[in-house]
């Protein structure tokens, strides 16, 4: 068996880049939308913040509220790696390495562009 610090360090990139594709990403915006309103404001000083409106009252609100929040989505797709992984490793093992690759990839990018800059 895989090391368990490995596996624990895998499972965290892994559940990392999934929550961050799933709250934060341009790719995902189409799962957001239907919860989720971005209002742009402009500020005295002319900068434009954009801002999240929920949508909905009930499940669609409380979904919205979900996928505002990273620490919330993080619990969720923990779980989701994790359970799948004991489900079906076979499927889960590739999809964990897939993302923990490409999250340590945009850890990687942040520290580079920081330094950069």
């Amino acid at each position: 068996m895989i090391n368990s610090w490995l596996l624990l360090f895998l499972f965290s990139l892994a559940a990392f880049r999934l929550t961050r594709l799933l709250v934060y990403d341009k790719i995902t915006a189409f799962i957001r939308s239907p919860f989720h309103e971005e209002v742009d404001e402009t500020d005295e000083n002319g900068t434009t913040v954009t801002y999240i409106k929920i949508k909905g009252s009930g499940l669609r609100s409380w979904i919205g509220e979900l996928l505002s929040c990273y620490w919330c989505t993080g619990v969720w797709c923990s779980a989701f790696i994790y359970i799948l992984w004991l489900i079906v490793p076979a499927i889960a093992q590739p999809l964990i390495i897939l993302l923990a690759i490409a999250g340590l990839a945009g850890i990687f990018e942040a520290v580079l562009t920081k330094f950069m800059d």
